[in-house]
């Protein structure tokens, strides 16, 4: 195998879906399926052993939480990054995601080219949440008038890149701006909304209707 190759585990306690996808990765271009794992011990000595580079990790186990053996998982190897998918979603799953270090979190089930695309490219040092997860969150009850003279226009854009899980290199990149300057709008932005982590800025600017979800009119 070429270096460019990614190295993917899946981790799912469900043996037929996880060989499954195993299946479909391999069949990818660019990717290689090492293995798949079915628990949370299993998980962790196979990351340990194979050193993949990207892991496929189902939010509920048999033996464990995914979330939890995704933070064991980015502790013992930062530069392992960790998708986690799930059929049930919760603010608290998304912030716990997030704080364990996984770089996205994506529908169970949801279609098999957006999964392939996200493990491809799931950023090293941003979270990325899918627009159908977000949006089961903001409720119309939750969502309040918006505030249009909040935030700048560039503001707006760090913010609406942020919400597609970019982290700050890729949106100075995208914005043409350093990346110190970048992270100088996102400190001004968890100011501004009153937002601990980027997440949060994120659900509390969705639901003040100051930016807008990807393929939203």
């Amino acid at each position: 195998m070429t270096s460019d190759v990614l190295r993917v585990l899946v981790v799912d306690d469900h043996r037929t879906l996880a060989d499954a996808l195993c299946l479909a990765i391999s069949a990818e271009g660019g990717m290689e399926c090492i293995g798949t794992a079915h628990g949370a011990r299993e998980a962790t000595d196979l990351v340990a052993t194979a050193s993949p580079d990207v892991v496929v990790m189902d939010v509920r186990l048999d033996d464990g939480d995914g979330v939890e053996v995704t933070r064991t998982i980015t502790n013992d190897r930062p530069e392992t990054r960790v998708v986690v998918l799930t059929a049930h979603v919760d603010e608290s799953l998304l912030t716990r995601a997030a704080d364990a270090g996984a770089c996205a979190v994506l529908p169970k089930g949801g279609p098999l080219t957006e999964l392939m695309e996200s493990v491809r490219t799931a950023p090293r040092d941003g979270f990325a949440v899918h627009p159908l997860l977000l949006r089961a969150l903001i409720s119309p009850a939750s969502v309040s008038r918006p505030t249009p003279d909040l935030l700048t226009a560039r503001e707006r854009e760090v913010l609406t890149l942020l919400a597609e899980g970019r982290d700050p290199t890729t949106i100075a990149r995208a914005l043409g701006i350093s990346v110190l300057t970048c992270r100088g709008y996102i400190k001004s932005l968890l100011v501004k909304l009153d937002a601990h982590s980027q997440l949060e800025a994120v659900m509390v600017a969705l639901r003040r209707r100051l930016i807008q979800l990807p393929d939203e009119d």
